[in-house]
Parts: C-alpha cells; structure tokens; sequence
C-alpha cells in the first residue's frame, strides 16, 4: 500500500450563490482557486485527481482540461448536484474511480488554502494505521480533506442523499484516525469578502 494507491475527488459542483460567480475560476496567485487546490494534491504525489462537476459545468470544465496538460487529472458530471449536495458529488466521484485504489481523499475545490503538508500527513496516515477514516483536525474541528477507505465506499454509496458528511463521519466516529493540521483545513471561499481577505 502507498499514495500510489490513493485517488482524489475534488468537490467542484457547487453553484456559488453566494459568490455570485463560478468561485472554483477566481485568480489564485498564478493560477486560478480551482488550479491551486489540483496543484497542491499533485504536488503531495497524488497520481490520480478526479474532480466532480456541476454548476457553471462548461466553465470549470474547461479548466480541468487546461489543468490536464500538467497533472494526471480527469473529470465527472454529478448531474444530481442541485437537489444531491455534497453527498451526490461524493458518491458520483466514487463511483468513477478504479476498484484496485486503496482510498479516497475527499478535496473541496474552494479550499485553495490547503498545504501539501497537510495532504502528505493525511495520506501517509493511512498507510501507517491502515484505518478506514482519516481526517485532519485544528483545535478539535474536523476540517478538510479526509480520507476514506475502498472498505467504506459502499457504505457511503448506500446513503441517502440527505445524509450530510459530517453525520457519515459522525457514525464511524470510533474508527477515525484523527491529524492535527494547521487552521488551513476549516478554510473555503463562499462570499466576495472572504475572497478578498484571503487570495494572495
């Protein structure tokens, strides 16, 4: 078992209300927020990157096709992102990855703030505990990425939709491995204000 055999999803189906714009499109530095998430994963010796679409699909698809000619990266359609959330986007990216991967880390796309350190902690957690859940916290919050074992995939695929991620984490409370990261992992981009306060 190694990171060769851990597979990413990263969430990008979300439809940015309270941006008000395709957020994952903003300028991050010298790449966009989308860019810098698949570039820090990347850059942690992720092999494979799976990023889920749904709202403004044409636009961040597009993106991930730039993004492609550089990292080993491809791309689903969640097409129950509007009534399905986090969960549908979860599952949709699953349910299109290889049955030989060991895990998966679930990444969300506005989360541009993520370390590559973090991302290695998480991973090389799991190949030291070989625990079914790892997930990253900062002064007792759980936060993002986490991880999930192929053990656990069918579960999370048995869900309803209206489970929430935190209620899925909540059930295997006592077969997590939890790592403490910096306050990075409690970070994403909803408004314009902390977009402003927040890009480089």
């Amino acid at each position: 078992m190694s990171l060769d055999n851990i597979s990413t999803i990263v969430l990008a189906a979300g439809e940015s209300h309270r941006m008000g714009q395709p957020k994952l499109l903003l300028p991050w530095g010298k790449t966009t927020v989308l860019g810098q998430v698949v570039s820090t994963i990347a850059a942690a010796g992720i092999q494979t990157i799976i990023v889920v679409t749904g709202g403004a699909r044409g636009l961040i698809e597009g993106q991930v096709v730039e993004l492609s000619k550089s990292v080993s990266i491809r791309m689903v359609y969640n097409k129950d992102y509007i009534q399905g959330g986090m969960l549908s986007s979860i599952k949709t990216g699953l349910m299109a990855l290889d049955t030989s991967i060991d895990a998966a880390l679930i990444a969300l796309g506005d989360q541009p703030q993520i370390l590559e350190g973090t991302v290695r902690l998480i991973c090389t957690a799991f190949v030291r505990t070989k625990s079914p859940l790892v997930v990253p916290s900062y002064q007792n919050r759980r936060g993002h990425p986490w991880l999930v074992a192929a053990t656990l995939w069918p579960k999370i695929l048995s869900l309803p939709l209206s489970t929430t991620a935190r209620e899925f984490l909540d059930t295997f409370v006592g077969r997590v491995e939890y790592v403490s990261a910096d306050k990075s992992i409690l970070l994403d981009l909803d408004t314009p204000d902390e977009y402003s306060q927040m890009r480089p």
